[in-house]
């Protein structure tokens, strides 16, 4: 049987492609890891800009979200510093017309709520497949796997890969840098309550961040491997202690923290995203550093817009060279925009280079001073680049 979509992954950006393509004529099947109706073993948070969020209002997601205890804390504003030098930065909900600059979301409640959109909408997932190949040919896509440890393939006229980094392409070029570094992420406790407030903390060891989350902070230190071993490992006095002296008069009165461990960080992106009948986006196009918090929001935009590019395409056109290129430029300057922010951003601000300390204050200065800057960058950030 040929299908008009296959979208390889169901997580999130995957599960929100297919959910913004079920009210269109195309045959859409999703196929996922998962067993059915199972969520991730463990919980994580995601970062959710407002235009995201946004995004899963008109999927008729984000009110069963909402909805779940303690499963989202609004963002209302920003502090933006730099420690050992001047300059700071905040940036508000109120001064840009908005409810809230982002969310705090917890990953398996966004994963629930999709899950149960799909089903409304009685869009096919296949569980229990593992998807090792995806090959294509001027007329079709070849998606293979193994579905309970038995092979299994399809075809279609496209395939969307939206799970893991894309390397089941058989025609996919990946580039990655290792940046060498480590983010420590834990709970964290202060003495008196967030009230919505994100702190972002550049150091000459890489960015720091507390995002407010429930009752507590969400903290994502940016270190060496070897300190962040020590980190982990540190004593809690003198792991508060160390916490506070990088963060300086900026956050303060920290009382305890939680769960504390690492993972490595790196920058991986595809050259192409998109050929003759296959298509990747998400984490398959693109993983980012977790600075500013990019990455998950420029998947969820990739799924979204793919979504109305294709609705928008005649069945004997879909995954056609021609009609991929017009999604794959539309997307472009918004994809590089993220990919050049975050990487950028380590650049400048995770330099202990003397000479950079003055123009970066300055930055900081003049995006807190002038107003029409102020909202050109955080419309960006919102937003990305439209």
């Amino acid at each position: 049987m040929l299908n008009d979509v296959v979208i390889v992954g169901a997580g999130p950006v995957g599960a929100t492609l297919a959910l913004a393509l079920a009210g269109g004529d195309h045959d859409v099947v999703s196929l996922d890891a998962r067993a059915p109706d199972t969520l991730a073993r463990g919980d994580r948070s995601l970062a959710l800009s407002h235009g995201a969020r946004l995004i899963f209002d008109r999927l008729g997601v984000w009110s069963e979200v909402a909805s779940a205890p303690g499963a989202v804390t609004a963002i209302t504003a920003i502090d933006v510093s730099q420690r050992g030098g001047f300059g700071a930065a905040r940036l508000d909900a109120h001064e840009q017309g908005v409810p809230a600059l982002g969310y705090v979301v917890s990953y398996r409640a966004l994963q629930a709520a999709l899950d149960a959109g799909l089903k409304r909408a009685r869009m096919p997932v296949h569980h229990g497949v593992t998807v090792t190949r995806v090959d294509a040919t001027p007329a079709y896509a070849r998606i293979r796997g193994e579905c309970q440890g038995a092979p299994c393939e399809w075809t279609s006229r496209l395939a969307a890969v939206a799970d893991g980094g894309g390397d089941v392409v058989a025609a996919s070029t990946r580039h990655r840098h290792d940046y060498r570094q480590v983010a420590l992420i834990a709970k964290l406790w202060r003495d008196e309550p967030h009230r919505g407030v994100a702190y972002e903390r550049f150091t000459p060891e890489g960015p720091m961040a507390l995002l407010p989350e429930g009752d507590h902070y969400g903290l994502v230190w940016t270190t060496t491997p070897a300190q962040g071993a020590v980190l982990a490992a540190m004593p809690e006095k003198e792991f508060l202690a160390a916490l506070a002296a990088r963060f300086g008069a900026r956050a303060d009165g920290f009382l305890k923290s939680e769960d504390r461990r690492t993972f490595p960080l790196s920058l991986e992106f595809a050259g192409t995203v998109a050929d003759a009948r296959t298509v990747l986006v998400g984490n398959a196009a693109q993983a980012l550093h977790p600075v500013a918090g990019q990455g998950f929001n420029l998947g969820v935009r990739d799924a979204y817009e793919l979504a109305q590019a294709l609705l928008a395409t005649p069945r004997d056109r879909l995954g056609t060279a021609d009609s991929l290129s017009e999604y794959a430029r539309r997307r472009l300057a918004d994809r590089w925009a993220g990919i050049a922010l975050t990487h950028g951003l380590l650049g400048v601000f995770g330099s202990d280079a003397a000479l950079l300390r003055w123009p970066r204050g300055l930055a900081l200065t003049l995006l807190d001073a002038l107003p029409p800057l102020k909202r050109i960058f955080t419309d960006a950030m919102l937003y990305g680049l439209r």
